[in-house]
C-alpha cells in the first residue's frame, strides 16, 4: 500500500475545517475529520478511482460535507497537497508540490 505524504499546510487547513464544525456541534466536528480520514485512506489504497480535477491532480470529494482534497500520485505514495471547500478559489491550493 502507498505511504501518504502531506504539503505542511494540510494539517492546518483540515483544523480549520474541523473546528468550524466543531463550533456548530461536537459530533459533526468529529463527523467531518472521520470522514475526511476515511476519503484519505480511499485515497490511499485506491488513486486510480478519483477523477482529475482541472489543474491536473487527482481529487476526492467528501459525501456529506462541500469539502474536497486534491492529491498527486507517486509509485511509493501520495501526497495530499490542499483541503479545502468546494466553493473556495479552484486555483487555490494547486501550485503546491
Amino acid at each position: 500500500m502507498r505511504q501518504i505524504e502531506y504539503h505542511p499546510r494540510v494539517p492546518s487547513e483540515a483544523r480549520e475545517a474541523t473546528n468550524y464544525y466543531e463550533g456548530i456541534s461536537r459530533n459533526l466536528g468529529d463527523e467531518f475529520w472521520a470522514e475526511l480520514i476515511e476519503a484519505i485512506e480511499y485515497a490511499q489504497q485506491f488513486p486510480e478511482r478519483h477523477h482529475f480535477d482541472p489543474s491536473g491532480v487527482r481529487r476526492s470529494n467528501l459525501k456529506r460535507f462541500p469539502y474536497h482534497f486534491l492529491f498527486k500520485v507517486y509509485p511509493s505514495h501520495i501526497r495530499i497537497i490542499v483541503v479545502r471547500h468546494n466553493h473556495r478559489d479552484p486555483r487555490y491550493g494547486t501550485r503546491r508540490s
